[in-house]
């Protein structure tokens, strides 16, 4: 299969490219200087020549306070990008597998998760973006996966428990929010099944994260911790009221997927089980 991987420089697509090349895929690796997902004619030249059979959209603009101060910018990445992939898709003959994002939801489901039955209802730019950047996707192309994740960790990128563990190891003592929830994922189970989902061509909505019951930010942090052999009284809970940003954010967006049994593909590990293998590959 050739595969089109789009923002392949950050962390989703690098590994998404990577394992794809692993695995003998031929692989079309673009970062967004290489190809610009908003840029149509630029798309256009790239498939008549390329012709992929798959396209894995990694590329977004994912700065939450920055899509909602620059939201011409983040209505390009976010919706405008997918739509032309799709139609590119479309006039070619490839699928098209597009990241979405938890932020689609409002947050206001206490202590449950969200799963593709529920009501989306972003609340910031980034969000709103996403979501129009799913339908406007599926409503030009019948061959487009979305596939929903958030909390991602990985380590090709500056995300969350990176700057945890990286903050952690130079003894700094740390705040993180005790009631803020997601389910955590890891990059590389995310882009497996990335892949998967490609090599299926079960277009949809999937959410896609690793196992477990989801956790606060003060609980990933604090998992971190226990991994790296870091002391726990370094960390501090506290309340995402402690904090003013520029952009609304949900309270809870533990995902969970209803359509996996359907596609005969099996739950991704609990996200305890993947964390020691990223903190094991992060520089001491």
């Amino acid at each position: 299969m050739k595969i089109l991987v789009t923002g392949a420089g950050g962390m989703v697509g690098a590994e998404v490219a990577a394992i794809a090349k692993a695995a003998g895929e031929q692989v079309l690796a673009r970062t967004h200087r290489q190809l610009d997902a908003t840029n149509d004619a630029q798309l256009g030249a790239f498939f008549m020549v390329a012709k992929p059979d798959a396209v894995i959209n990694c590329a977004a603009m994912t700065n939450v306070d920055a899509c909602q101060t620059d939201p011409r910018a983040s209505h390009a990445a976010n919706a405008l990008a997918p739509e032309l992939l799709a139609r590119h898709c479309r006039e070619s003959g490839a699928i098209l597998v597009t990241v979405s994002t938890d932020y689609v939801f409002d947050g206001e489901k206490p202590d449950w998760f969200y799963t593709q039955k529920d009501a989306t209802n972003p609340l910031s730019v980034y969000a709103k973006d996403k979501l129009q950047g799913e339908q406007l996707a599926m409503a030009a192309h019948n061959r487009v996966v979305v596939a929903r994740s958030g909390w991602i960790f990985g380590r090709n990128g500056r995300n969350f428990v990176a700057q945890v563990v990286e903050r952690g190891r130079r003894g700094e003592k740390l705040k993180a929010f005790n009631d803020s929830f997601g389910t955590p994922t890891y990059a590389p189970d995310l882009a497996r099944r990335l892949l998967e989902l490609a090599r299926r061509d079960l277009p949809g909505i999937y959410h896609v994260c690793n196992g477990g019951e989801g956790t606060s930010y003060f609980g990933f942090a604090k998992a971190a911790f226990e991994t790296a052999h870091l002391p726990i009284e370094n960390l501090e809970p506290v309340s995402v009221e402690t904090v003013k940003r520029p952009a609304p954010r949900p309270r809870n967006t533990r995902l969970r997927c209803l359509a996996l049994e359907a596609t005969g593909l099996k739950p991704l590990r609990h996200w305890t089980e993947a964390l020691p293998d990223f903190v094991e590959g992060q520089p001491v």
